[in-house]
């Protein structure tokens, strides 16, 4: 089973309202085998989390399952995940992103 994390910033507090980003593909993918994981990425799937900073910028993370076939063709596309990775292992972990 393949799970496809998805960066966006829908609140960008920059001087146009936009994230330089935004037009490129941010993803994390995260496979497993494990009957746990499984269990976990089941819930995980369809979820959408968001992380919120004093200085009006906003980060949604999304989580969805993909086949091979898709997981290839976005890890072609794939921006990177801008230093955010720690959001994906928060919500791996508590099931939540914390607050730094």
């Amino acid at each position: 089973m393949i799970l496809c994390f998805e960066l966006s910033m829908p609140y960008a507090a920059s001087w146009n309202g936009k994230w330089s980003g935004a037009d490129q593909g941010h993803y994390i993918f995260k496979t497993s085998q494990a009957a746990s994981m499984v269990k976990l990425f089941s819930k995980l799937d369809g979820g959408s989390w968001s992380y919120r900073w004093d200085d009006g910028w906003c980060a949604m993370i999304s989580a969805r399952v993909v086949d091979a076939k898709e997981a290839r063709k976005l890890r072609k596309l794939n921006a990177g995940f801008c230093g955010y990775d720690w959001m994906v292992q928060d919500i791996l972990a508590f099931g939540e992103i914390k607050k730094r």
